[in-house]
């Protein structure tokens, strides 16, 4: 076993001791000596574009970019001088006059990185104004695209190839023409885009934001003649706490509730609802799959960042995967058929919000198949995360202080189950507790599947149910989906089922999620696991926490939709797939 070398350097002073293998950066944050930086991230390749971290290193003749520059054994380091100042800030603003000058408009007004370095530094004025770039904005997906406003970190860059494996953005052109775009210039609907969001999330500008959605909301609050109702993922009850100051990890379900009725709703319902109601369906699917052993393995189909990558990228796979909506597709159908009926209403003034962590979700309520007889979409309006934290500041609610509330019946009634699909392997274990006791009859001994739980890229397990072993697959984040599905299309792996989703993370570290807190870092793992905690905190608190066990589920079954994958849940819950090539690729 060998053993990690170390050496030993001084960052203004302080001795610190690191591995030989990091940088000067790396050894600055392992201290917690706080060194600037834009191009940077921890879970980036390094490419030291900005030199905004650049420092000072006794030896070297000119100042040297700390992300780049590797440590060594008795190394003296300066990150802070009148000339580091000077440097930093003659950078910034560089970048910034090369920049809009809209900052209080800005959607990143406040969460913005160059704006927060810009003060820090005290940039006071632009000092270089002259000739700058112009491109137009482009707006034509879910995720809008403005290269007046990049600054060419790289970053979106990185996490499409590195993170994702889509590789739809590089740098093109010099000097003033050079612009981040999809390949060809081709706008972002045109390219193999699969609008997951996550260039949103590493951008530390608004070169990348999501497709507003909140002007649609407030216009359907504001008219007397729509029946406006919302529903909320499960990933939302663990994050939205955090855009009012709340700790990452800390679920406010019931505030949640109560701030979304403030604002004007006239019901709030779950889309947790629809997740138990997705397990019902795609345990059946499963099941059906497992005893004929064809069509195997079945693939989940909840995340529509995955389902726009296989469309695109494993069209093979499309007869293997689930042909279940997702929870939210399947919520918004029903809002407009069964709680129409039920309460009289007309489905056509029924309004229905989404509240998504997912970018990629504003993409699905678009497709056609999920639109209703009369062609307008079952889904009216989807909002992430943190466009909903928007709306609620706007609307003055103080959310710290509100009671707890509850959800309306009976499509607000959920499962433990229900809850933990935001986090990577909760959709797994979902259906593993639903499954093993709808084929062996008899009750689980215990409900946690740990095996499929954690932060991971890729988990594998095999579970025994009544005397068969079921080879499980799970993976978040899209390479590592890559790395696992090219596995079983070479046949080095034999899967029964398995469990997708695009983010890293899961939903919970979502395109949509609140950018993080000061500390964190979008990509950071301990985000995505504290937010995680949150929602096994909330299933372990339930004595419902099997989705085949939940009442309203039942009720509806019998009322409503007869049996698992009937005819009217085919028309109502399930879907197809079909090959996508992207309008720009011939």
């Amino acid at each position: 076993m060998t053993t990690e070398k170390h050496v030993t350097l001084w960052i203004d002073g302080t001795k610190v001791t690191v591995p030989e293998k990091f940088t000067i950066l790396q050894a600055a944050d392992a201290v917690n000596i706080s060194v600037p930086r834009l191009c940077y991230h921890p879970d980036l390749s390094v490419i030291g574009a900005c030199r905004v971290c650049v420092v000072e290193v006794e030896g070297q003749r000119n100042p040297v970019a700390s992300c780049t520059f590797p440590v060594a054994e008795g190394m003296r380091v300066k990150t802070s001088s009148p000339l580091l100042r000077r440097l930093r800030r003659d950078i910034v603003e560089l970048i910034l006059d090369n920049h809009p000058m809209d900052c209080q408009t800005c959607t990143r007004n406040g969460t913005c990185e160059l704006q927060k370095l810009s003060y820090d530094l005290g940039v006071r004025e632009r000092l270089f104004q002259g000739e700058r770039k112009r491109f137009p904005v482009d707006k034509s997906s879910p995720v809008h695209r403005n290269p007046e406003k990049c600054i060419l970190c790289g970053r979106c860059v990185r996490v499409c190839d590195e993170v994702q494996g889509v590789h739809n953005l590089d740098q093109q052109h010099r000097g003033f023409h050079n612009v981040v775009t999809p390949a060809h210039g081709h706008n972002m609907i045109d390219s193999v885009c699969i609008h997951c969001g996550q260039c949103v999330n590493v951008c530390p500008t608004a070169a990348f934001v999501e497709q507003d959605g909140t002007e649609a909301v407030f216009e359907a609050l504001a008219n007397p003649d729509l029946h406006v109702v919302v529903q909320t993922a499960p990933a939302i009850r663990a994050a939205i706490g955090e855009g009012f100051g709340y700790e990452p990890g800390t679920p406010t379900t019931g505030k949640m509730v109560t701030a979304l009725r403030m604002a004007g709703f006239h019901r709030v319902f779950d889309t947790n609802f629809g997740a138990d109601l997705t397990i019902i369906e795609e345990s059946n699917e499963f099941i059906q799959r497992l005893k004929k052993q064809e069509r195997l393995p079945l693939i989940t189909s909840c995340s529509p960042g995955w389902v726009n990558f296989m469309e695109r990228f494993y069209p093979e796979l499309i007869p293997l995967t689930s042909t279940c909506k997702s929870p939210m597709s399947m919520l918004s159908a029903l809002l407009k058929t069964f709680y129409a009926e039920k309460t009289g209403m007309d489905p056509k003034k029924i309004f229905v919000v989404a509240v998504m962590p997912c970018t990629a979700k504003k993409f699905e309520m678009k497709r056609p198949e999920h639109m209703a007889p009369w062609g307008k979409p079952y889904t009216d309006a989807v909002v992430t995360t943190r466009e909903m934290i928007w709306i609620l500041k706007c609307l003055g609610i103080d959310f710290r202080d509100l009671e707890d509330g509850s959800f309306d019946s009976p499509l607000g009634v959920s499962s433990g189950a229900a809850d933990i699909f935001g986090a990577t392997g909760g959709v797994m274990e979902a259906a593993l507790r639903t499954a093993y006791e709808n084929i062996t009859g008899k009750e689980l001994d215990k409900l946690d599947f740990e095996q499929v739980r954690g932060v991971e890229g890729v988990k594998e397990t095999s579970i025994e149910i009544d005397g068969q072993y079921i080879n499980i697959g799970v993976a978040n984040g899209l390479q590592n989906a890559k790395h696992l599905l090219d596995r079983v299309l070479s046949g080095e792996k034999v899967y029964h089922i398995i469990e997708i989703m695009a983010c890293p993370g899961g939903c919970v570290a979502g395109g949509g999620q609140p950018y993080p807190p000061r500390g964190m870092h979008v990509l950071d793992p301990e985000l995505a696991r504290l937010r995680a905690k949150a929602l096994y905190a909330i299933d372990g608190g339930k004595s419902l926490r099997k989705s085949h066990e939940n009442p309203a589920i039942m009720g509806l079954y019998e009322e409503y939709l007869g049996a698992p994958n009937s005819h009217r849940c085919h028309e109502l819950l399930h879907t197809h797939y079909e090959p996508k090539t992207p309008r720009g690729v011939k």
